[in-house]
């Protein structure tokens, strides 16, 4: 179960990591808003490293999942779905983020078997 944990802990910061990086890539060609939305989901993916290793309530993960569900969404309506080239760092942040989204599944569920009476 560490393992799972650590490696949602992991993806959550690459994500996390990229989302930030982003910002000073291409703050001249961003608008504010822009820019503030990268910040606040970078760091809010940061910040999920938290509940995750620390195995705080479910609902915590369900969160993470749908936070980290409509920043997928989002990424596909923005980029590929307005016609713009996919970068590698698109593909890393997609990645990190997919990767973060089926590791919370998996722990929610082994969290659910080890919590039935036996």
């Amino acid at each position: 179960m560490k393992v799972l944990l650590y490696s949602a802990a992991a993806s959550t910061f690459i994500a996390g990591v990229l989302h930030l990086a982003i910002v000073p890539m291409f703050f001249a060609q961003m608008s504010i808003e822009v820019t503030i939305f990268f910040i606040v989901s970078g760091m809010a993916q940061l910040f999920w490293i938290i509940p995750t290793v620390k195995r705080w309530i479910i609902p915590w993960y369900y969160f993470g999942i749908g936070g980290t569900v409509i920043l997928i969404i989002m990424y596909f309506i923005a980029v590929p779905g307005s016609g713009y080239p996919i970068s590698p760092l698109d593909v890393a942040t997609e990645t990190s983020q997919i990767a973060f989204v089926i590791l919370s599944i998996i722990i929610i569920k082994k969290t659910k078997v080890e919590m039935k009476p036996k």
